[in-house]
């Protein structure tokens, strides 16, 4: 599975199927270009070992026509399962659901696509799923930064998201040092996340996949209720690739629940015992299944993903700050103004806090939603102008200081 290619020692290329093709073969697969993937790699060495998140150029051959802030709106795909756990009245069965909701994220984040990085300011905003209102800025450059902020009648989701990698030479370790908070409006119950790290094989010498070695805790903080859950590392011939086992305890450390699946396919739940085995009488049952996908869709994307980059998840008038909107020589524009003007960003829609919160991979500095979105929308949703949503094509990438905020 594991094997150095000769002439580039260090560098591992790894097979998921588990080794019916040499090394070499495997090597030669992949969506580079020899030459374009042998000078990459020639470059690129001096990185292994660092974090890489933000200080390297990387080709556009590896990009997906998404933001990073879009990225963050996918995981609203399957909302209503937290809708399920605001109404479910069994403490445990709540946390199946959201557990449930968190795992699905991973769908996406199979993908081996990049998505672009958001320039200082930039937005992204959806609505007309599940009664979903979502929003997301990208609150600092350096580190990056994004903060979310998510609300039904059901739910309020906030993140703070930021990233640490290590760069392996033919790999990447990606380590989530963000911060989620869910609260169930019912019961007034608060949730937090800690998800696992991620692992990125075959960067440049072969097929690029990507394997969730780790633990999952998702805790209630209002109860001492958790679920911890471990996603199974790739082994030999793809064994326990995807595989998801863990258990809802309760706030004795008693298991109430088995948990298991697979996060690209589906999670199943079942009743057990202190021992963690099944309760007689009871049988495993279904909490989330993948929905339908695009068949040999390039960038992998589900009918949700490509909703987020049309009309269908638009407002009536889109923020000018939008990631539907972008365009690389204006964003690399607004970049040379505000450093030569020296200003400082302050984000519009979050603000930054003395809080620091505690995570496996280092302390995160966290952002508050403010709500003056809410103000901002409802203004727009209430207008009398019979205001209909914004042309894309027709509308310009505003970035934060320069012009309104809003189209006109």
């Amino acid at each position: 599975m594991l094997s150095c290619i000769l002439g580039y020692e260090g560098l591992e290329v790894i097979n998921p199927e588990g080794g019916t093709e040499d090394t070499e073969a495997e090597a030669q697969k992949g969506r580079w270009k020899q030459e374009d993937r042998d000078s990459y790699w020639k470059m690129m060495q001096k990185y292994i070992g660092a974090d890489v998140t933000s200080m390297v150029t990387l080709p556009v051959l590896i990009f997906e026509p998404m933001s990073m802030l879009q990225k963050m709106a996918e995981l609203m795909e399957y909302s209503h399962l937290l809708d399920l756990a605001d109404e479910c009245e069994d403490p445990y069965m709540r946390l199946v659901y959201a557990s449930c909701f968190f795992i699905t994220m991973y769908y996406a984040c199979q993908r081996t696509w990049k998505p672009f990085n958001p320039i200082l300011g930039e937005t992204f905003e959806m609505v007309n799923h599940g009664g979903v209102t979502f929003i997301s800025e990208q609150v600092s450059h350096h580190p990056p930064m994004g903060a979310g902020h998510a609300e039904n009648d059901h739910f309020v989701y906030d993140i703070t998201s930021k990233v640490k990698t290590k760069f392996l030479g033919n790999s990447l370790d990606i380590y989530p040092l963000g911060r989620t908070r869910v609260t169930l409006k019912r019961d007034g119950v608060v949730l937090d996340l800690v998800p696992p790290p991620s692992k990125v094989n075959n960067l440049i010498f072969g097929r690029t996949w990507v394997d969730v070695p780790g633990e999952m805790i998702v805790t209630n903080l209002t109860t001492g209720d958790k679920v911890v859950l471990y996603f199974q590392p790739c082994g030999w011939f793809g064994a326990g690739r995807f595989e998801v086992d863990g258990y809802v305890y309760n706030a004795a450390e008693e298991p109430k629940m088995l948990i298991t699946g697979k996060w690209n396919e589906s999670m199943s739940y079942q009743p057990c015992d202190v021992e963690g085995e099944p309760l007689p009488g009871t049988e495993l049952k279904e909490a989330w299944k993948v929905a339908e996908v695009p068949e040999n869709d390039k960038f992998q994307y589900t009918y949700f993903a490509h909703k987020l980059n049309g009309l269908d998840t638009v407002p009536k008038k889109l923020l000018a700050s939008d990631s539907r909107l972008r365009l690389e020589e204006r964003q690399r524009a607004e970049k040379r103004i505000r450093e030569t003007k020296g200003e400082q960003y302050v984000p519009k829609w979050f603000d930054p806090t003395s809080e620091m919160a505690p995570t496996p991979w280092g302390d995160l500095e966290v952002y508050h939603y403010n709500g003056k979105y809410d103000e901002h929308r409802a203004a727009m949703d209430n207008s009398s102008d019979n205001i209909e949503k914004t042309d894309i094509r027709s509308t310009e990438f505003n970035p934060w200081q320069y012009g309104n905020l809003a189209t006109e």
